[in-house]
């Protein structure tokens, strides 16, 4: 199984995808109780949600389960929300908080380690590489990254979340005009409700790579499970009619963006790749 997949495009947008991916290698799963097995805390069918909505976007997928590693996680381990209940590099526990490995059987440093070399680093030296290769063709790289998760976890939130959770650290990670885009987009989709910076203000990913004054911009969107799956339990069906009323409303906003790109590149910047 190879980490990472790749789908380049020639155009301004990244799409993170780093919880997608149900692959466990066979020695994780073995030690994995009946809990972790049911890999519940997948980004459910976030990549074919976004498949194909905007031609020239790159996607670059994490194919490994997050129980084997958290792509979304800084790699030293660090909290991304000192204070809150949340999962861990290699998580342990769920979403739920309750135990993923039989016992005895949590991954050790040495093991940690190993996972963050395979897998981790895998994943971020394609995106980088990804996000590296789009400002130097447009002056500029918007990385959206891609997530969903159940509308309501009591261990992690209280109440029910918002269908479109946007995350920007409090508008650290993006020029204002991106955050705005989105924001207006959803705020305009009818029958959604949506959020700038609530609970989810943006994973490790987005903080890492955001760095506007250096072309890079980069946001999160944290999809509620129950605006495309016909239910957030087993099976954690694909619901067409829902999905397809939800992908228009994500064509919109990456439409924007893309659109929108061109004005947040250097004003000499000669595109690679063109006539130039």
């Amino acid at each position: 199984m190879q980490p990472v997949e790749v789908i380049k495009g020639d155009g301004p947008v990244v799409l993170g995808v780093p919880h997608a991916g149900t692959y466990v290698p066979e020695d994780i799963r073995d030690r994995l109780n009946a809990t972790g097995r049911k890999l519940a805390d997948t980004d459910w069918h976030v990549d074919r949600l976004y498949s194909d909505l905007l031609p020239g976007a790159t996607m670059v997928k994490a194919n490994f389960h997050r129980y084997v590693i958290d792509a979304n996680r800084d790699p030293e381990g660090v909290s991304l929300y000192p204070g809150q209940n949340t999962t861990t590099l290699c998580p342990t526990t769920d979403f739920d908080g309750r135990p993923l490995y039989r016992s005895g059987k949590d991954p050790d440093p040495a093991e940690i380690e190993a996972r963050r070399r395979t897998w981790h680093a895998s994943y971020h030296d394609a995106l980088l590489g990804e996000l590296e290769r789009v400002r130097a063709r447009h002056g500029v790289a918007i990385l959206y990254d891609c997530h969903s998760i159940r509308s309501m976890v009591p261990y992690l939130f209280e109440g029910t979340l918002p269908d479109f959770n946007i995350g920007t650290n409090n508008g650290t990670t993006c020029d204002p005009a991106v955050e705005a885009a989105v924001v207006e987009r959803t705020e305009a989709a009818e029958g959604y409700t949506s959020v700038l910076n609530g609970r989810f203000k943006g994973g490790w990913t987005t903080r890492h790579y955001g760095r506007p004054d250096m072309g890079f911009h980069a946001i999160q969107m944290e999809l509620a499970q129950k605006t495309h799956l016909a239910s957030e339990d087993t099976p954690f069906a694909y619901d067409t009619a829902k999905a397809d009323a939800l992908r228009s409303h994500l064509k919109d906003v990456l439409s924007a963006l893309e659109t929108l790109a061109p004005s947040l590149a250097p004003k000499n910047h000669a595109p690679t790749g063109s006539s130039q």
